[in-house]
């Protein structure tokens, strides 16, 4: 079962069992998902369907740092409920060991040796560790392993 009929039959559960909070989030999701579609008029994959949620998640990120700037606590509480919801459709994390693991295996592979070689770096680990690790930590991680 694709990661997008998962969600689908979810979302027919959470209409059966009254869940609305949890069916609102799957709506979204799946718009979300729907709306890539259109737009790049391709039937999404699963790894597409990652990417998609893994850009939900980063908006989530963002916007609770916003309302916990603006003191608006309330909407940081909505915005942190749906990111629950949205991580239990993605792998388990990364530890920081396996993440730390890619990193130098990815450095040996493109032979990365300045700041100047990130680019190649993260890609490699992207491919690896898409949907599985916050790529902002990983870029920040490659940055400080390539300084001088």
């Amino acid at each position: 079962m694709t990661l997008k009929q998962q969600l689908t039959d979810d979302m027919k559960t959470a209409m059966r069992g009254g869940d609305k909070h949890r069916l609102g989030v799957i709506r979204l999701m799946l718009a979300a998902i729907k709306q890539r579609e259109v737009d790049d008029r391709v039937e999404q994959t699963d790894a597409l369907v990652l990417a998609t949620l893994e850009k939900m998640l980063k908006q989530r990120r963002d916007s609770i740092s916003q309302y916990d700037a603006a003191g608006r606590d309330d909407l940081a509480t909505i915005e942190r409920a749906e990111m629950a919801v949205i991580e239990t459709y993605l792998p388990a994390k990364l530890s920081e060991a396996e993440i730390d693991t890619l990193i130098d295996a990815a450095i040996a592979e493109t032979g990365a040796s300045s700041p100047r070689d990130m680019g190649k770096v993260v890609a490699a680990v992207k491919d690896k560790a898409a949907g599985r690790a916050d790529m902002a930590v990983v870029s920040g991680k490659i940055k400080a392993r390539l300084a001088p």
